[in-house]
């Protein structure tokens, strides 16, 4: 078996400035979905993970850390056996809240750190996807990485007390929702909407997991940036679904609720005015522009039955004009 992948690339020329997205079969005979790069060829599965990770036996990171968190599993998420990410612990401990306003140790410090136990470094990449979720963040330390524990083993009990993910929960969470966008943005080209629906879905979930349980304000605030973006796309590929059902009230509708979800997150941001000026929002109105001329499809189909009606009574005068509103109907 050959490694090079020249006749590969040589078969699919890469086209700069465009996106060149294609599905293809896999060897398992399962679908994969493949975007060309300059420098090679990104490679995803269509369901689950994009890499085909299944942490713990579980689909998704996501759904493996919510599942400890909901108190259905115990342990450590095992990795190599189902062939998920190895090392990761559960990322999640009770957690004594504490002013914000308290000194933080220097970036990279972990519980081991503090206990003067020597700790590997974190790695991280320097390079974040064009208008994608970063990967890293540069802040407040991560928290060690252990299993789940007992109020009792972690201390005295506290009201305030909550549970939190681990700085490297967070990390690992960061890294799936970088291969779910790319995967949503491929899926977009391609027009597979419920599968653009899925992904970027399933990153809003992510996002929130981390705003609400990250355990220091940069983990917290890691992934808040990407928000307005995913739920954009979100937004759009709910509207072109429905409009593919020639639905535009629908669509409308999706279109609608994607506004609200971005005016209501710049305003717990505490930036209402940004609202205004974002690029999604833009992108959002414009396509609800677009569509407010469109008639309801009830209106659409009762132009149509008409249009049959007249036709069957030999009513050509009323038939032609009936066929000009239909058309443009679908010209608006």
């Amino acid at each position: 078996m050959s490694f090079d992948l020249t006749s590969i690339l040589e078969g699919w020329p890469y086209e700069p400035g465009h996106l060149n997205v294609r599905l293809i079969e896999g060897d398992d005979g399962e679908p994969r979905v493949q975007i060309r790069l300059d420098l090679g060829v990104l490679q995803m599965r269509t369901e689950g993970r994009p890499d085909g990770q299944t942490p713990d036996g579980f689909d998704t990171l996501l759904e493996a850390i919510a599942a400890r968190m909901d108190g259905q599993m115990q342990g450590p998420i095992e990795g190599p056996p189902h062939g998920g990410v190895p090392g990761t612990g559960s990322g999640i401990h009770p957690h004594q809240s504490q002013s914000e306003d308290q000194p933080s140790e220097p970036a990279g410090a972990s519980s081991a750190a503090r206990s003067g136990e020597a700790e590997p470094s974190d790695p991280a990449s320097d390079a974040d996807p064009p208008d994608g979720p970063p990967d890293t963040i540069e802040d407040d330390p991560p928290h060690g990485i252990g299993g789940l524990h007992d109020a009792d083993e972690a201390g005295p009990t506290d009201p305030e007390a909550r549970l939190v993910l681990d700085g490297e929960a967070c990390r690992r969470l960061r890294e799936e929702a970088v291969q779910f966008y790319h995967r949503a943005v491929a899926l977009l080209v391609i027009e597979d909407f419920d599968a653009v629906v899925r992904d970027t879905s399933h990153n809003l979930r992510l996002f929130d997991l981390l705003r609400d349980y990250g355990g220091t304000p940069a983990e917290r605030e890691s992934m808040e940036g990407q928000r307005p973006y995913i739920t954009m796309m979100r937004a759009r590929a709910l509207a072109s679904l429905a409009l593919r059902n020639d639905e535009p009230k629908a669509a409308m509708l999706a279109i609608d609720e994607g506004l609200e979800a971005l005016r209501s997150h710049y305003e717990s941001a505490g930036e209402p005015k940004l609202f205004d000026n974002s690029r999604e929002a833009d992108a959002l109105r414009s396509m609800r522009d677009a569509l407010t001329p469109k008639l309801p499809v009830s209106q659409k189909s009762e132009l149509k039955k008409r249009l049959d009606d007249a036709l069957r009574a030999e009513n050509y005068e009323l038939a032609a004009i009936l066929r000009d509103e239909l058309r443009l109907m679908s010209d608006v």
